[in-house]
């Protein structure tokens, strides 16, 4: 009885930090990638190119942003970029916790 009390409570510990370690992990990923698209677009003025590419990158790591949630500074030698998203974790429909993330890199 006690090896099972201890391997639920393992499973849950697994279950919990996957639950919670994925938002975390989809945020550094952006951020990362978000970091070298405004490294290379610093010679680019189309500000709807940028945006464009950002979104997409959101996409593909499911990120819930909309175009329009996408800030975009752009001078001859920088270009700023900034979001931001919530999300919500859901643990097994008895606690919920929201997660806010909020991306700003320049380049």
């Amino acid at each position: 009885m006690r090896k099972i009390i201890w391997l639920l409570i393992f499973v849950f510990l697994i279950y919990s930090g996957v639950k919670f370690g994925m938002p975390y992990y989809r945020y550094l990923a952006f951020k990362s990638d978000i970091k070298e698209i405004a490294g290379i677009s610093i010679g680019l003025h189309n500000e709807e190119e940028i945006r464009n590419r950002v979104f997409e990158m959101a996409e593909e790591l499911k990120i819930p942003i909309n175009k329009e949630d996408i800030e975009l500074s752009v001078t001859p030698t920088m270009v700023r970029i900034q979001t931001s998203w919530v999300e919500v974790v859901d643990m097994l429909g008895i606690y919920q916790k929201t997660l806010t993330f909020s991306v700003d890199s320049e380049g």
